[in-house]
């Protein structure tokens, strides 16, 4: 198997321009012209809605800015844009079969096992296809995972569960193949055959060193390890992929969904070429690899990542030489997105990203529940993710028709887009000597910090709203119910086991046995011998949710002043003068956690002065138009300066008045675009509130 290197997979081919678009629709009565596109019938009175008519459209609603304002970039950089024509050249993409439905699986992680079984069983009985089981030895349990060490403790997980009816995704972290051992010992036990079993192993050592930074054997080893693991699962009938490319790694520590597609299909060569070193994998090594992305609520973007997806590994496939099979892709709501503050928001969220995970072809899908940023989920958040599922399939039926975007303008050309991306980022990391070797190198770190950093500029100017947090927090909003369940400590190992060196299946056949006479994980993990003397660390940027910034500002505030009035809104003019920026105002400190008071209309200056006296607010904001700050702006800063107000915001921009307005006391500005997050850590020092550490605006304003 040869390195891929070779330039040209995916043709640079340009996005269709706007010359090419062709007619909407047939000639409308002026009567069914929609509201929105009444402004070309008054251009076209027998309008046929075209292209020309669409531009004439835009040019009027724009007002001589130019149409370049309506196209938005990527985080990948490519361009987006407003509208697309119909490709109608396009075929379907191979995938999931029409009229199939993907798997909906449940994530069972909770550590208590008894609980873990009592949830498992009503995720089945509810809907749920199969069950994504994570232990508390795998990285992506986040501080939980679910208990189940020994054959015991699986014989209690898994008491009441036809294991032979459901499609098992076994993610372990290192142990998923001990897992896997022990998953086939339950099935024995039961009179299950392993060869009945629809099992998707999660092993994965890249995405170890990915979550950890750490790696205890050179990849030489572990390869051997994976030839071993490939013996056993031979003997014992079992069918499936071993080995799993792990997406949701990078997104989660802040990879584009370029990058995700990119580092992806890299780790999955790594495997393939893992197979091919030992002379493993048989004929078809590629059908013993799957893939998990992650699904957003941008919904055209996890359509095409999930496409372009396939596209990929067919490319690699064929410039390998191997056979082109299907490749299993198991897609999970973004952890990334999910919010903690006003958590029925990620409700609408998931189902965006589930129905774009299901139109762009995933074979199984498991969404998170609304409340997993708050904790460990109860049964009715569990029961929403699988209905969320079951309406999209059962009620929606997206299931009916293969490939369902082939076809749309919009949705073939991000294909596209991502397709070439993340292919010449999959060149540039083939070139540093594959995946292990780039990270090693920090070229890959280099890139995600970067990525990082751009969304995180976006995010903390509110460039990149988050619902419910950055954008309409509700500072009243009750704790959801989550269930009690601490991170379980993994227990020091209780027994020696001697493990043979990787061969025919030796070391996993061993492990079996142990297993079997009443072994732990624990002691697996214990008991796994060093061949080599070398500890492979790097850094990796940490997992971050994107409204974890603005979380820890709503929480140090609501810790520290629970119903304190922070900030008055001393409002200038009338009504109608004020209430629009008032509002806005509201929301800006809200989303810092700081709740506001005042906001009404007085009688002048002098009473507006008095009634921020009366609040007791240490922080106040002058709210008005534009044009009542030109008329009265700098007295009524000077007002409150001179009434003893020593921090004294202005909502809007300053325009020519900043200078006055400043020397009279008015010292920070907030409108759209400004550095929000700073501005509202800055307030909290300002208030003595507790800022978390390394939270922005110390120093800045």
């Amino acid at each position: 198997m040869a390195l891929i290197l070779a330039a040209g997979l995916v043709p640079a081919k340009r996005l269709q321009p706007l010359g090419e678009l062709v007619s909407l629709s047939p000639k409308w009565n002026k009567g069914d012209i929609p509201e929105e596109l009444s402004v070309v019938a008054e251009l076209h009175p027998d309008w046929t809605p075209d292209e020309t008519a669409w531009l004439a459209a835009v040019d009027k609603a724009l007002k001589g800015a130019p149409r370049e304002r309506l196209v938005a970039r990527s985080e990948d950089g490519f361009a987006i844009e407003p509208l697309y024509a119909r490709k109608a050249d396009a075929t379907p993409r191979a995938g999931r079969l029409a009229g199939q439905p993907w798997k909906i699986l449940q994530r069972v992680d909770h550590p208590d096992i008894e609980t873990a079984n009592r949830l498992m069983l009503e995720d089945l009985a509810g809907g749920a296809d199969g069950i994504d089981l994570v232990l508390t030895s795998s990285a992506n349990a986040h501080g939980f995972g679910c208990g189940a060490q020994d054959a015991a403790g699986f014989d209690r997980l898994f008491e009441g569960v036809y294991t032979d009816l459901l499609t098992l995704r076994i993610d372990g972290g290192y142990e998923s193949s001990s897992a896997l051992a022990l998953l086939i010992g339950h099935a024995r036990r039961q009179g299950v055959e392993p060869s009945q079993l629809n099992i998707i192993s999660c092993s994965d050592y890249v995405s170890k060193l990915v979550q950890t930074g750490t790696l205890k054997n050179a990849v030489p080893v572990l390869r051997k390890r994976i030839a071993d693991l490939y013996s056993f699962a031979c003997d014992k009938g079992l069918h499936g992929p071993l080995m799993c490319a792990e997406g949701r790694s990078w997104h989660n520590c802040g990879a584009t969904d370029a990058q995700e597609l990119a580092w992806t299909l890299a780790t999955a060569l790594q495997y393939l070429r893992d197979f091919k070193a030992e002379g493993a994998g048989g004929d078809n090594p590629a059908s013993l690899i799957s893939v998990t992305l992650a699904a957003t609520a941008d919904q055209t973007g996890t359509i095409a990542k999930a496409r372009a997806m396939r596209r990929l590994w067919a490319s690699v496939l064929e410039q390998s030489g191997l056979p082109q099979v299907s490749l299993h892709i198991h897609m999970e709501t973004s952890r990334r997105m999910l919010t903690k503050a006003d958590p029925y928001v990620n409700m609408l969220r998931s189902t965006v990203a589930c129905f774009a995970a299901g139109v762009g072809g995933a074979d199984s899908i498991s969404v998170l529940p609304f409340t997993t940023a708050c904790g460990l989920p109860d049964s009715f958040a569990r029961r929403v993710a699988r209905n969320t599922q079951a309406i999209l399939i059962e009620e929606s039926n997206l299931h009916r028709v293969a490939d369902p975007g082939a076809g749309s303008g919009a949705i073939e050309a991000r294909t596209e887009a991502l397709i070439a991306a993340a292919w010449a980022l999959f060149q540039e990391t083939e070139a540093a000597g594959g995946i292990v070797e780039a990270m090693v190198a920090g070229t890959v770190q280099k890139r995600l910090e970067a990525a990082r950093t751009e969304r995180g500029q976006k995010i903390a100017r509110r460039r990149q709203p988050i619902t419910g947090v950055s954008a309409f927090p509700n500072l009243q909003e009750g704790p959801v119910r989550v269930l009690s369940g601490e991170h379980l400590l993994v227990d020091a190992a209780s027994a020696a086991i001697v493990l043979p060196r990787p061969g025919e299946g030796s070391v996993m056949q061993a492990i079996f046995d142990a297993l079997e006479r009443g072994a732990t994980l624990t002691d697996i993990m214990a008991s796994r011998p060093r061949i080599d003397e070398i500890d492979l660390k790097i850094k990796m940027p940490p997992p971050e949710r994107l409204s974890e910034p603005f979380e820890r500002l709503r929480e140090a505030a609501a810790l520290t002043n629970p119903s304190g009035r922070t900030v008055f809104l001393a409002a200038l003019g009338q009504l109608a003068d004020f209430t629009a920026r008032a509002t806005w105002a509201k929301n800006f400190f809200g989303a810092g956690g700081l709740s506001v008071t005042g906001g009404e209309e007085t009688d002048g200056i002098a009473a507006m002065v008095a009634a921020w006296r009366a609040s007791g607010a240490p922080l106040v904001c002058l709210v008005s138009s534009d044009k009542v700050y030109a008329a009265q702006g700098v007295e009524a800063a000077a007002a409150l300066s001179a009434a003893g107000a020593r921090h004294i915001y202005l909502a809007g921009k300053p325009g020519e008045l900043e200078v006055p307005l400043k020397d009279a006391g008015a010292g920070v500005f907030v409108f759209e675009g400004c550095a929000m997050l700073d501005i509202l850590a800055d307030a909290h020092r300002r208030l003595g509130l507790p800022v978390a550490a390394g939270t922005p605006g110390e120093g800045l304003l």
